[in-house]
């Protein structure tokens, strides 16, 4: 064996197991209670290990022309593995056509060379100007199976109509693909000038992402296709899907949901840096917050959506003049663990690998798949440093219930005891 982690708690199937694992090329080799040679011993005694977390909403070294966010693959695959954070998957740019959808995977593999972790891409679509059967079949070609769109931002081309998201929902149907979908009904939103961030959720109100919701459920059921709904902020969005559509729950719409809409209310606004806090869609209401805390059951995975902006670029009154996102990628497993304990693992791992078709590899401590583990030290504490390139976190200060003190990528250190180690991530092929 070329490594063992001993005396450690380790989560396998839903609980926790005091078991020995042992890694070879990369595997996980063994697990069993008893001593066995290895090149190398890691005495995880009082740590629990975990199977490696997946984000499956990253937006990393994002251009949106105006603005980029900070934290490029090197730097913010180093700020996942402090998470535990061991497989992301990131976005294309936007493209409306299969062409275009060639050079957008090509340069975007090119700006993720330098990624610590392992890496995975979703495409993304915005007001397609081709045959759409022709760019899923060239989507797929390229190994991708995950398809984003958005049903609002017409202001800077982004939207797909209605009729279109339709006709992706019976190629996903057809070909077994899932599509992303940003869900907010764009008659419903402000881009009102003279609004503020304080003005921000109503510029972009629940109404906007329930009445999305409720109309695409409709379709989804209509078409048999298959829908992810990304960041989903509000409690009242899935008790609107609980009531009417309780059979396709997380069968055919899947939800995902982000740790800042568990943590915060639409207070923060107020607060004297309350535009630090500035997302789409937004935070909501501590009713909505409450709602969605209670339905953690309904939410089938836990994105980040991590994006990061500096402090200067946000620290400005007009809305329309700041980039709206989180830096959380770093404090994600912390901030949720803390809260819902193990119900939240799955939600973090398996789940993701499953709709992204890396299960088999990744999600799991099972023999067999890739060692991507990390060792948590469950010490009761609070944020009290960050490392994104932003310069500051909304989570500081924020309670957890212990801390990441290594990740291993297929084996190998990413971080150990808490410093970052040189480690070559895999842009990860799909089964299907």
């Amino acid at each position: 064996m070329d490594k063992a982690i001993i005396n450690g708690d380790v989560y396998i199937d839903g609980s926790f197991h005091q078991t020995n694992l042992y890694i070879h090329e990369g595997k996980i080799a063994l697990l069993s209670q008893k001593a066995y040679p290895a090149d190398e011993i890691i005495d995880a005694r009082h740590l629990m290990v975990f199977p490696g977390l997946i984000d499956p909403h990253v937006h990393f070294d994002l251009d949106l022309g105006t603005f980029r966010s900070v934290d490029d693959f090197a730097y913010g695959s180093q700020l996942a593995a402090l998470g535990g954070v061991t497989t992301i998957i990131d976005f294309l740019e936007p493209v409306t056509n299969e062409q275009d959808l060639m050079k957008a995977w090509m340069k975007r593999k090119f700006e993720a060379e330098d990624c610590h972790i392992d890496y995975r891409f979703h495409a993304t679509i915005m007001h397609p100007e081709t045959d759409l059967e022709r760019f899923v079949q060239k989507m797929l070609s390229l190994g991708i199976v995950t398809l984003k769109c958005f049903t609002t931002y017409k202001e800077s081309g982004r939207m797909t109509q209605m009729a279109q998201i339709v006709e992706l929902l019976e190629l996903s149907r057809k070909y077994r693909f899932l599509l992303l979908v940003h869900a907010e009904d764009d008659a419903h939103i402000s881009l009102d000038p003279g609004m503020t961030y304080r003005d921000l959720p109503r510029s972009r109100p629940t109404l906007a992402e329930t009445s999305m919701a409720d109309q695409l459920a409709r379709i989804v059921r209509q078409t048999g296709g298959y829908l992810y709904m990304v960041h989903v902020s509000s409690g009242d969005t899935i008790e609107l899907l609980k009531r009417n559509y309780p059979d396709l729950l997380n069968a055919h719409f899947f939800i995902e949901s982000c740790p800042q809409y568990f943590l915060f209310n639409d207070s923060v606004f107020s607060e004297e840096e309350g535009y630090l806090y500035t997302c789409a869609p937004p935070i909501r209401s501590e009713r909505e917050r409450s709602l969605l805390q209670n339905n953690i059951d309904f939410v089938h995975t836990i994105g980040t959506d991590h994006c990061a902006f500096p402090a200067s670029e946000k620290d400005r009154m007009a809305l329309h003049e700041m980039p709206l996102g989180l830096g959380s990628i770093e404090h994600s497993f912390d901030m949720m663990y803390h809260r819902f304990g193990l119900k939240v693992i799955d939600k973090m791992t398996e789940n993701i690998a499953t709709l992204n078709h890396i299960s088999g590899r990744k999600g799991k401590i099972k023999v067999g798949y890739d060692a991507d583990v990390f060792l948590y030290d469950r010490v009761q504490g609070t944020v009290s440093d960050d490392h994104s390139l932003a310069n500051y976190s909304v989570y500081l200060g924020q309670p957890k219930s212990g801390s990441v003190i290594s990740t291993l990528c297929r084996g190998e250190f990413v971080i150990r005891d808490r410093m970052t180690m040189h480690h070559q991530g895999q842009y990860l092929e799909v089964s299907r």
